[in-house]
């Protein structure tokens, strides 16, 4: 149990950092931190209570958060390409 406070505190500390980072890509650094540290306290929580249908929403919301990821990232490298290209 003391594992799955010590990520909590850890996630606390990372949505702090979502909240006031320096710049859009600590941010997004941030948000996958946040996302990966609530796979880990699922199957945490999943391994001590015995769930084991709770490693299935893990392994989904892994997927969804790779995927939001990625689109993110997409989305603001393109967002940057196209402010360079409108200001040359």
């Amino acid at each position: 149990m003391f594992v799955l406070w010590a990520m909590l505190g850890l996630l606390t500390l990372y949505v702090i950092r979502a909240a006031i980072g320096p710049s859009i890509w600590d941010r997004l650094l941030a948000m996958n931190l946040i996302a990966t540290k609530t796979i880990i306290i699922i199957i945490a929580y999943a391994s001590v209570e015995g769930l084991a249908f709770l490693i299935d929403f893990a392994i989904i919301y892994a997927l969804f958060g790779f995927i939001g990821t990625i689109f993110i990232a997409l989305f603001l490298s393109e967002h940057r390409l196209g402010k360079r290209r409108r200001g040359k």
